[in-house]
């Protein structure tokens, strides 16, 4: 699967020169967890997450101590250029979704934005693999077969079972249509694995 699949598009963003209550409000009333953050020409120029927007804008309660406690040496960040990360890891919507999972994995990154010859066209969190990933395994075997039936000659000679998102197909013993059929399997949102068996 591809990330243009997986993408939420239309993308929420907010400039450098917002504060860091109005980034927080957004976040907040769009049900996000990170924003990308663009100037003037739309260039994305960093991001900024949940807890980039919190850093130091909670004070210590004084009832919940027993000592006076002091307070910040310094004011918290005021603007959202102030707070976001500018080293960006980056997708195209034509990167592999398996593959830019594994790299979320390894980097505990949770929102990537979605690059197309540097204009931003969408943005993919760990909220959107997952909801890949929570797809109906009936659904999922809809569209496999859908898929085949549109895109192979003999498309309709297949026949699918689905369970927790391992495909298993079973159909013509050709090499070649096997192939594709595996192939095209693979490109439908919240398949996991493809199994090949022959039909008796």
């Amino acid at each position: 699967m591809l990330v243009r699949e997986a993408m939420t598009s239309p993308v929420v963003t907010v400039p450098p020169s917002a504060t860091v209550r109005q980034a927080i409000r957004v976040l907040y009333e769009h049900d996000i967890t990170a924003a990308p953050v663009v100037d003037g020409t739309g260039a994305v120029i960093g991001i900024v997450s949940e807890m980039d927007l919190m850093r130091g804008e909670f004070q210590a309660d004084p009832r919940a101590f027993v000592l006076p406690v002091a307070g910040p040496h310094e004011p918290p960040p005021r603007l959202v250029r102030d707070v976001m990360i500018t080293d960006v890891r980056t997708a195209q919507p034509t990167s592999d979704v398996a593959e830019l999972a594994q790299m979320m994995l390894r980097t505990a990154i949770k929102s990537v934005p979605v690059l197309d010859d540097g204009v931003l066209v969408g943005m993919i969190s760990r909220r959107d693999l997952m909801a890949v990933l929570s797809r109906g395994d009936a659904r999922i075997r809809d569209d496999v077969l859908a898929s085949l039936a549109e895109l192979l000659p003999k498309g309709h000679s297949w026949t699918a079972e689905v369970h927790d998102g391992v495909v298993r197909l079973n159909g013509p013993t050709d090499p070649g249509a096997r192939h594709i059929a595996e192939t095209l399997a693979l490109t439908v949102p919240g398949v996991t694995r493809v199994l090949l068996q022959e039909t008796n």
